[in-house]
């Protein structure tokens, strides 16, 4: 599970550099850094769920 939100989470930062997504904050190449900072909360809940069940 873990592999597979950090594989599309790296897709939509590859993505993002390419053409902006164009979402609320997402406007500018240079915001990908956000999408890193999502990523990594995402990953540690999932790893955090993982661990405790």
């Amino acid at each position: 599970m873990t592999k597979a939100i950090a594989v599309l989470l790296l897709l939509a930062m590859a993505v993002h550099i390419i053409k902006p997504l164009g979402l609320p904050g997402l406007k500018r190449r240079a915001d990908f850094w956000k999408i890193a900072i999502f990523a990594f909360a995402v990953w540690t809940i999932a790893l955090i769920i993982n661990e405790t069940f």
